[in-house]
C-alpha cells in the first residue's frame, strides 16, 4: 500500500460544541469523530468535508500556558466547492461574517471569503489545486 501525506487543519474553539455546529451547519461539514472528556466538553473532533478534514477542540489551561494556541493570525482555510454561491447562501443563513461576496476570480475561480463564529477566516471557490483545470473534481 503506498501512503500520501495530507494536511489536516488543527483548530482551537473557545466553544468547541457551538463551532461543531456551525460548520456543520454553514458549511456544510459532517462530524466523523467526537471524542468528550469527563465533564462533557470536547476534546477532540474531527469534521469530514468530501475527502478533506479538519480536526478542532477547545482551549485547555496546558495548552495555552504552553503558548502553543494561535489566536489573532493571519492565515485562513481554503475549501474547495462545486456551487459556490449556494455554499455562500448556506454560510449566510447561519451567520457568517462575509469578508468577501462571491466574485470571478481572474484565474477561472468563483469564491468568496468569510468568518465563522470565532474569527477563523475561510475562504471557498471552485477552484481546486489538486483537481484537473483547477476545477473541483467531486465536492
Amino acid at each position: 500500500m503506498v501512503r500520501t501525506s495530507h494536511v489536516f487543519p488543527v483548530l482551537r474553539y473557545r466553544n468547541p460544541k457551538a463551532a461543531i455546529e456551525f460548520l456543520v451547519k454553514g458549511f456544510g461539514f459532517h462530524v466523523a469523530a467526537l471524542h468528550e472528556g469527563a465533564d462533557g466538553e470536547v476534546v477532540h473532533a474531527e469534521l469530514r468535508f468530501g475527502e478533506s478534514m479538519v480536526m478542532l477542540g477547545g482551549f485547555s489551561p496546558e495548552l495555552v500556558a504552553s503558548g502553543r494556541t494561535a489566536s489573532g493570525g493571519t492565515g485562513g482555510i481554503y475549501v474547495s466547492v462545486r456551487f459556490v454561491d449556494g455554499h455562500y447562501d448556506r454560510a449566510v443563513a447561519a451567520g457568517a461574517k462575509i469578508t468577501r461576496p462571491p466574485e470571478d476570480m481572474e484565474y477561472g475561480s468563483r469564491e468568496y471569503s468569510c468568518r465563522d463564529i470565532e474569527g477563523y477566516e475561510w475562504s471557498f471557490g471552485t477552484y481546486d489545486p489538486l483537481g484537473v483545470d483547477g476545477k473541483v473534481a467531486d465536492a
